[in-house]
């Protein structure tokens, strides 16, 4: 005796209709820019990255109909396409708010304080992870490493850096962006809608007033890094912690015993050279 997949309680489902295309008007006008974008590639298929960029500028996010036109224009499968899509973090594939709000809860910004923020924001907003206001203005993520580790924690309003935030700053931020106040990042130009950055991801021009002049870079402790990378800093000191304040200072060309401390982080402790009543080591057997 057989039984139909209906009384297995397996659905099969209907199949997925075809991608609808874009409006004509609509696809012209990106066919123009896409013509644009790959033309700076040796390799069409190359324009890939910047061509969900720009269909995401279209809608707030990658529909199956961009993913369609990317096909089509660059010549690939569907499947391709999609691959990358959703392989990327930065292509949204649902719709989500005009800002996008980013609270950095990797390693050092969740112990700085990143965690705390983003709890902050979800209880203040009202939403979980991923997840959109109401009003349709603020989607709330927790994200990976934003490479700011020197300003940490970080929060990212669409890949704009809003530096060394508090759950405090973090709530007035979100404010603003719902009331429509001018919010300005740490280090970079006035914000503009997540449809608006993407189209400056696909590799447009920002045309706003000054917004360019307003871009901002690297801060002053990414610049020390940089420094000491090329080796630009004096020499380092040796602090020795048990030393005291009138301790003439040591030849620096001696070589320093296992006894001695050469780092400021290395706190003293008591050994058989600073306490031979209690010397460290292994406790002798019995017997010994």
């Amino acid at each position: 005796m057989t039984t139909s997949s209906s009384e297995r309680g397996v659905s099969l489902g209907m199949p997925e209709l075809p991608a609808p295309a874009y409006p004509d008007d609509v696809r012209a006008r990106l066919e123009t820019d896409a013509r644009e974008v790959i033309a700076r590639y040796p390799d069409s298929r190359s324009a890939l990255l910047p061509l969900l960029h720009l269909v995401q500028s279209e809608e707030g996010h990658v529909t199956r109909t961009g993913m369609r036109f990317c096909a089509e224009t660059l010549g690939l499968t569907t499947a391709e396409v999609t691959a990358v899509a959703t392989f990327y973090t930065m292509y949204r594939r649902k719709p989500s708010g005009d800002y996008q709000v980013g609270v950095c809860t990797n390693t050092l910004c969740a112990v700085m304080g990143g965690d705390a923020i983003f709890e902050t924001l979800q209880e203040h907003l009202g939403v979980g992870n991923g997840e959109t206001t109401d009003d349709g203005l603020v989607t709330l993520e927790h994200i990976e490493c934003n490479a700011a580790c020197d300003f940490a924690p970080v929060v990212m309003v669409n890949w704009e850096f809003f530096d060394n935030q508090t759950p405090g700053s973090a709530k007035r931020l979100v404010d603003d962006l719902r009331e429509g106040r001018p919010v300005q990042p740490t280090r970079g130009a006035r914000l503009c809608t997540f449809k608006e950055t993407a189209r400056i991801l696909a590799g447009f021009p920002d045309e706003r007033p000054g917004a360019v002049e307003e871009s901002g870079g690297a801060g002053p402790a990414s610049l020390v890094g940089l420094r000491l990378a090329r080796g630009e800093t004096a020499p380092a000191r040796v602090v020795h912690p048990r030393g005291g304040p009138h301790e003439e200072p040591r030849d620096r060309t001696h070589e320093p015993s296992p006894a001695e401390h050469l780092s400021s982080h290395d706190a003293p402790q008591d050994t058989s050279a600073s306490d031979p009543a209690h010397p460290a080591g292994p406790t002798a057997e019995e017997g010994e």
